[in-house]
Formats: structure tokens, sequence, C-alpha cells
């Protein structure tokens, strides 16, 4: 099997078959599209999920704090606490595993979250870091928003600049090739994306707003979270190119290893649906973060709008960091 994650048909015949018992705890359960799993306990609500930073070899105790944290505030929700898995390489060192740890307690600190537990071991399985975290999340009943709550005529919001992570990490890990066909600036512009991940501040502002869905764009890009919200919410969509706001440093880096920006990872972009969406894009702005609609919420199949032509969104492949 080649890398990434499982395809669309593979990932629901599995998790349609292995949901254990299905408690009535559980207001949100498992499935293909959303972010997290919401638990029902009386007056409030706990909002769980977990992800691993497989894809990158620089910064990884900040991104995983990052994509962990910006599942939770999908949800409207700000984090309370992280658990951290860190499966280490033989040949590494304790000051390797330090170095990650440190990094993950101050963004931690810096995110307002605690490190709850987790576990830590140096094992021939892996022949790089891993590092998987879970985040758990607190909030009054019925608060949480869903990924799959999207309505026929919504507006379709994205935060900040698509694939700014996916630029980050390619930069980083491919530093000598893009010193080639970079400037400075544009590598530091690159490398300071890493600063923007997180998307705790829009994603509660949006549950406040009350926004009928909320999906963060990571593995597979704008393209796959439209894909995978819309069947969540059994809708379609129409989005357009010109509208898509993409760094001039992504459109190089992507023309360069001959990858779409569309479908590359993008953690620190929210994607949002709602009825006013103009007016949550002023109140997003007053906060300081840039969004812009992007499309519309249609009945049917999801459909991207170029200059001269239309095609069918088709569910999710890899994403492109893999394909470099």
């Amino acid at each position: 099997m080649k890398e990434g994650k499982l395809n669309w048909d593979d990932l629901t015949e599995i998790i349609k078959h292995n949901k254990g018992i299905i408690k009535d705890d559980v207001r949100i359960h498992s499935g293909l599209g959303e972010d997290c799993s919401i638990i029902n306990f009386g007056d409030y609500e706990c909002v769980i999920s977990t992800d691993p930073i497989t894809a990158s070899g620089s910064n990884i105790g900040k991104l995983a704090v990052n994509i962990n944290c910006n599942d939770i505030a999908s949800c409207g929700v700000a984090p309370l606490g992280i658990m951290v898995t860190i499966l280490a390489p033989e040949g590494c060192t304790i000051e390797d595993i330090k170095e990650v740890m440190d990094s993950i307690g101050q963004e931690a600190a810096r995110l307002n979250l605690e490190v709850l537990g987790g576990h830590t071991e140096v094992t021939s399985a892996v022949n790089r870091m891993i590092v998987s975290c879970t985040v758990i999340g607190k909030t009054k009943a019925n608060r949480a928003v869903a990924a799959s709550g999207a309505k026929v005529g919504d507006d379709i919001i994205v935060t900040k600049y698509l694939a700014m992570e996916g630029t980050n990490i390619i930069v980083n890990d491919r530093r000598e090739e893009a010193e080639k066909f970079l400037s400075n600036d544009e590598i530091k512009e690159a490398e300071g994306f890493i600063d923007y991940i997180s998307v705790i501040e829009e994603g509660t502002i949006c549950g406040d707003f009350e926004v009928n869905a909320m999906h963060d764009i990571t593995e597979g890009g704008l393209l796959g979270a439209l894909w995978e919200m819309a069947k969540a919410s059994s809708v379609g969509f129409k989005v357009y190119e010109h509208k898509l706001p993409i760094r001039n440093v992504t459109k190089k880096v992507c023309e360069h290893f001959k990858i779409s920006p569309l479908r590359l990872i993008s953690s620190g972009s929210m994607l949002i649906t709602a009825e006013n969406g103009e007016k949550l894009v002023k109140e997003l702005m007053v906060a300081g973060i840039n969004a812009s609609i992007i499309g519309k919420i249609t009945e049917e199949k999801g459909i991207l709008s170029g200059e001269n032509s239309e095609e069918e969104v088709l569910p999710p492949g890899r994403d492109e960091l893999f394909n470099i």
C-alpha cells in the first residue's frame, strides 16, 4: 500500500464493522468527515480527538499539539488537555526525545492546556520519531459544532491561507532544493507559517457565532476537507478557484514540485459553513484573522469552478506531501 490515509471506501468499511457497542452517552459518534467524538456528561460535554504526526521530519512536537487542538477547535471548543505518545527509533538520543517533549510542553503552555500524561519508548518498529496525541475539550451540552451540519445555501468560508503547513514542511525538509528557487524572504515566510497553524481562536469565534459546520483542513487539503464535510452532511458544494486564498510562496513551491496546493495538508486554515458568511468574515477580520468566502453549499455533487471549466471533486486520495 502507498503512504497516506486509507481511501474512503476501505476506511468506511473498516469503521462500519468495528464500532464496538454504540453508547447513548455519545452524541457525535465516529465517522468519516468528523474530526471528533462528543460525549455527553449531563450539563457538559467532552470533546475528544486523536492524530499522529507522520509526514514531517521537523517541528513534530509543535505540529502534534496544534493539529490535535485544531480538531477540538473545529467543534467550536477550546482544548483543555493533551496526552502524548512518543515512539522513538533505535539510535536516537535522550536529547532528541527531550527536544520534542520540550517543544510539546512549550506549545501546550502557549495554548493554555495541560499535558495530562502519555507514553514514551524507543522501538525498532519505527525508523523515525512518531508523535501521536489525544486532546480533550469541555463545553456546555449541545454547544459543540459537528462537521456534518452543513446546510444547502450556506456560505463556505476558509480562514488564513491554504497549504501553509504543507509549504512549511516542504521548505524545511527540502531546504537545500528550496533555496534554489525561493528568495531568502520567501524561505523566511514559509518557515514562519508554523506560527499560524493554530485555529483555536477562529474555532471559538465560530462556535459563539453558531456556524453550521466546521472542519480543519489537514491531510488531503481543501478539496479533501470539502469532500469529507459534504459527504458527512449529505450535501454538495461549489467553490471558485479565483476566490481561494493562497500565498505566492505556496504557489511557487507547488509549481516546482508539480503538486496541487488544493490537496496539500493545510493546518492553520479552517473550513466553515454558515448562513451569513459576510457577517462572520467581518467578525473574524476584526479579530485579525484573514477569512474568505469561497463558494456555497449545494444539493448535489462537489464542484471546483475554474476560469474556463468546472470539475467534479472526487474522493480524497493520499496527500500531495507523500507525492514528493
